[in-house]
Parts: structure tokens; sequence; C-alpha cells
């Protein structure tokens, strides 16, 4: 038996969990010296990094995944940027009411901007990354600059600049410069993720190994769930060397394995007309049945407890060749009310229980997961393609919509309710598994997709096809996929997306870097916003900046000959115009906003920018009153 501890909780121990929790790559195993004991040690070094925005120096040895540039990688991810987020109506599907999003641009970028506005609110987060095979292309994120150079670029960056090159197997960094890629991209994932959240990501036998341990790292070894193995063909090319490679990986982790639940997928339909044949009448509720064996087979351990004689009521005595599932109470009671029935065959009698498709209240069960992947092929992801795309192949090799859905039934098994996470988007074959999700799940989920507008290749048949980035093709596959969806449906459902594009700040230059201001450039300052930028641009930036949900309705009214936004009704209400007047001031404040946000320069005087805060202080004194 276990004994008592007998001394004081070890409070190093219990705050280095608590670092754990928050960071689980500065946490790894040293042995004690006293006692020779593994315990649980803080890596500074790393948790200096991980509190720095730029590189921090003074490398230990330890056990960890290390490479070249892991330290600027690092950096990358905690460094701000000076970035927005800018609406394309023109591009999008009932941009007013959809709940989806798109987001064309760098990922890296774009999770950085979501951090406030979705930060612990995915559910799950499915990734399909480059396989650094030596001819994909991998993100530049210049990790080979000084920390100095960093910043001074995350802060001020006027121009995208080439963000894509090709990682060929000759290059020196070739598997260094792939991790330092993901490295940030998985850091920034995490803090988005719930607390019941998961990640599952795409890889192949090139770089499974180290992906596996950069997610050790990144999630905790311990949130580890299932590394799928999936048979993405059937048959097998000339071109093999050796043997056949018939199957890619998909690992799967958890945000915090103590937060998550069992999960299951859906009965497949043929598997039901199968198996589940029985009908009860007495239970009508919970479906067909299928009959099971309630005798254990040897793979269960001995436990004397389930081993007992059951006495039915004709007098007949059945004991187990080997032990019972169940204790003998519960055996009596499933006799009693028929979920157990007696089988007799070829003279010998035992017991079979009945395993019903749904439970007592009528909700159909599920069936565990296996850990291979089969009967779904890659085939199958180009024909999904081609339905929506006949006249090309836009893109090779897509992934199988039936694959992606299965996961996002594994996620929502336990609660419908989920936003799904997708930022190496490729031809968007996660948003055709949401709105190919059962009417009463797909209700609940909605999806984020961000993909870089990477150029197709000249001569390809995407780019003959008039497609001149992969993000054009993203976004037609969601037109295309959620039409074709909603005519099949009869009451419609949300097969809409909203575009928002990564671009530099609405800002002027100059609004970040106060220290090189001239007088020139206090003049032009007076109106600090660019003056391409719309006011629906502005509206967007803050809701970034404040960790405003980006899919919230948005009404545009017009008060007293100003544009008004009113954004989820009161949750955020804009005014960007010029020549705001008080009467104008105290009519949105009797509307008793969560948060207000106006142009700084924005007030027809001094007098009435002064009493803005005086007046919602008086008629909304809940209401947070910004100004950009």
């Amino acid at each position: 038996m276990d004994k008592l501890k007998m001394h004081s909780p070890d409070l190093s121990q219990d705050n280095i969990a608590r670092i754990r929790e928050l960071f689980p790559g500065c946490v790894t195993e040293a042995r004690d010296e006293s006692t020779g004991e593994l315990r649980l040690t803080v890596d500074f070094d790393q948790l200096k990094q991980e509190l720095s925005d730029h590189i921090v120096e003074g490398p230990q040895e330890r056990y960890r995944l290390d490479w070249p540039g892991k330290r600027e990688a690092l950096a990358i991810a905690n460094g701000p940027i000076a970035k927005t987020l800018r609406p394309y109506r023109e591009e999008s599907e009932s941009f007013d009411t959809t709940k989806n999003l798109f987001i064309e641009g760098d990922n890296l970028e774009v999770l950085k901007l979501l951090q406030e506005s979705y930060l612990g609110q995915v559910k799950i987060i499915y990734i399909d990354p480059p396989y650094n095979t030596g001819a994909d292309f991998v993100y530049d994120d210049d990790f080979a600059e000084g920390s100095d150079e960093f910043m001074l670029k995350s802060m001020q960056k006027d121009e995208y600049g080439n963000r894509l090159i090709a990682n060929t197997d000759s290059n020196g960094r070739f598997h260094s410069d792939w991790l330092s890629m993901m490295y940030p991209r998985l850091k920034i994932a995490r803090s988005l993720m719930s607390e019941g959240g998961m990640i599952f990501i795409s890889i192949d036998d090139n770089e499974q190994s180290p992906l596996r341990l950069l997610c050790d790292e990144i999630f905790g070894r311990s949130n580890f769930i299932e590394c799928f193995v999936w048979k993405k063909s059937y048959g097998g090319g000339p071109k093999e060397k050796y043997a056949v490679t018939q199957h890619e990986y998909i690992l799967m982790y958890a945000k915090s394995k103590e937060n998550f639940q069992p999960f299951s997928l859906p009965y497949d339909p043929q598997k039901v007309d199968r198996y589940y044949k029985g009908k009860d009448e007495y239970f009508p509720i919970r479906g067909p049945y299928r009959l099971k064996p309630l005798e254990a087979t040897k793979s269960m351990d001995a436990r004397p407890n389930l081993v007992y004689d059951i006495k039915l009521e004709t007098g007949e005595i059945i004991r187990p060749q080997r032990q019972w599932l169940w204790g003998k109470e519960r055996v009596e009671e499933a006799l009693k009310k028929n979920h157990v029935i007696v089988v007799r065959n070829n003279g010998k009698t035992t017991l079979n229980y009945k395993q019903y498709l749904r439970d007592e209240n009528g909700v159909e069960r599920g069936e565990k997961a296996f850990s291979v992947i089969d009967g779904i092929y890659t085939q199958h992801g180009t024909s999904d393609l081609s339905n929506h795309f006949p006249e090309a192949v836009v893109v090779q090799f897509p992934k199988p919509v039936r694959l992606i859905r299965q996961f996002i039934q594994i996620a929502t098994s336990n609660d419908p309710n989920a936003i799904v996470l997708d930022f190496f988007a490729g031809s968007a074959t996660t948003a055709e598994a949401c709105f190919s999700l059962p009417k009463p799940i797909r209700d609940h989920v909605k999806f984020i997709l961000a993909q870089i507008p990477e150029e197709t290749p000249k001569e390809s048949a995407a780019r003959k096809a008039g497609f001149e980035t992969i993000a054009e093709i993203s976004k037609e596959r969601i037109r295309r996929a959620g039409k074709s969806q909603c005519d099949q449906e009869d009451d419609g459902g949300d097969f809409g997306f909203r575009v928002l594009k990564v671009d530099t700040s609405n800002m002027k230059d100059v609004y970040y870097r106060p220290d090189q201001l001239t007088q020139g450039d206090l003049l032009d300052a007076v109106d600090n916003v660019k003056p391409d930028r719309t006011a629906e641009d502005l509206l967007f930036q803050v809701l970034i900046d404040w960790g405003v949900d980006l899919t919230l309705p948005i009404r545009r009214e017009t008060i007293q000959d100003k544009t008004i936004f009113f954004v989820d009704e009161n949750a955020l209400v804009a005014c960007f115009d010029q020549g705001v007047s008080e009467t104008l001031v105290k009519e949105l404040a009797r509307s008793e906003p969560l948060r207000v946000v106006f142009r700084d320069h924005g007030f027809e005087s001094d007098a009435v920018k002064i009493n803005v805060e005086q007046i919602f202080r008086q008629l909304s004194p809940t209401t947070e009153v910004k100004a950009i």
C-alpha cells in the first residue's frame, strides 16, 4: 500500500508544476544530487528566453531538442508586429452574418494578430504543413538576422518581401530551417487552444521524429494523445527505391490532458446495418442492438470477484469458463431488465449482453478511433477537389474531406461547440470538412483558415485556370463547396466566410517611432491614419487591439450625419468621422455600449474631446472609452 509522505508539501515542485502549465518547454528532468532521484527542474535559460523579446545567450547541456536558430525562432515568436487585418467584403460570402473567417497572409503574423481575440478559445487545430521533402517551400522568417534587425523589422515593415523560399536538401540547415519555421507557429497556436483543445498535425517520415520532439517540448510530453498512421494509398508506384510507402502520420496532442475528455467517432452507417440487427420492443429509444459475449477474454486481468455462478429462473446454473465482464449484482439486474439474454448454441449455454446503438437518452453512441486510419485515400482528396474544379487539377494531392472531418468529429464528440483553426489552409479542405458535418453539429462549429498568397507556378494548370495564388484557390473552393452544400440543405446554414488580409498598420509610421519625428512629421501626424484606409479598416484594427471576436455581426448606421458602427449591437460602438459633436457623444452614451472608440482628432473641438469621458461617466459609467 502507499505510504504517507510524512513531510510538508514540496513547494518548489508545486511551483515548477505551475511553470510547466504556462511554459511546458521550460521544465525538464534532472537527477537530484543528494537522493539520486529524477525530479522536475526549470530550464532557466529557456525560461529567460520565453520572458524576453530578444535573443538571450547562455545555452547549457540538458535533455532537450536543440538546433541552430532555435533561440532566434523563440525571439520571433515572442516579438510584436505592427500589422492589422483589413476586411475585403467583395471577396467574402455573407460578410455581415457569417461566423467563419478566411485570413490571407503569412500565418505567423496571422497567429500573432489572433492572440487577443481568440486566446484560449480554439477547440481544434488541424494543419498540413510543408513536409520538407527538399522540393517544398518553407516560410522565410529571416532567423539569421540579429535581434536589433529583427525588432526593427517586426515593429516596422512596410512591404511583404519574399516570404517563401525553397528548402532544398542541399541546404546545410535543411532540418534546422524547417524546425525554426514550425517552432514559433506552434508556440503561438498553443496559446490559442482551449483547455480541452487539441491539435492534429499531418507529416511524413521525413520530419515526423523531430516534429514529435518539438511537440513534446511545446505541448508537453504528457499531453501526447496519439500518432495516427494514415494509410493514404492502396497501391504503389514504380518510383519507390525500397519498400512501397503507403502511409503518413497525424500527431495528436492535447492542450492539457487533465482537462481532456474521452472521445469517440460516430458509427459508420455501414457498420450499423451490418452489426446492429436486433430490435428491442422494451427500449425503442435505444434503437437497434448487437449481442456481445458477457464472458471476459483472456486479455482481461484475472479478478476473483468476477468468477461466480448465475442461477436462471429455470433453476439452471451458468458458470463462466474464465470470468464475467460485470459484477454479479449488475448481471442479475440486467437479466431482469432483459439487457442480458441467455444464448444456447451446440449444447453450450452462456450469456450475452445487448450493446445498444443509443444511450438511455436516445443519443447515438460512438466508437473508439483506431490508430491506423484505413479506407480513406489520397485519391478521395483528389476526387473531392475535382468535384468543385472540374476544369483543372488546381492542387496536387489535397487531403480528403473525410480525413479532416473525422478529426473535427473527435473534437466535437463531447461538446459540439468548436472553433476549428487551420493556418496552413492550402486548398481549404478543412472548410469543406466543416460544411460537411451533420447539421446538428455543423451549426455549432465555425472555422478560421489562414493561407499565404503563394503564387501558383506560371505554367501550372491552376494558373491557366485563372488562379494566380493558392489563396485564390482556397477562397474559390470555400465558395463552391458552400454553394454545393447549401443547395443540398432545406433549412440553410452558415456557408459563408469573412475575408480579412494581413496588411501594415492603419496608422502612419511616425505613430510607432516617436523618437524619429521631425517637425514636418508632426504637422503630418495631425491625422495619424494612412490616407488609403477606410473606416471599416480602422474598425477591424480596433477589434484586434481590444481582443473582440472578429466574426461578430456589424451594423452600420448614420446618426447626425456620422457613420456609426455597432458591433454585436452594444459590444462595441465606433465612430471614425471628423467633427463629432457633444450631442452625438451623448446620444451614443445613452445606448450604454460596453466599449466606444473615436478618432483622436475626430472631435469638432478640444472641449468636446475633453468632455467625452465625463459624459460617459455620467450616462454610461461601465463603458470603456478609447480613441485611435
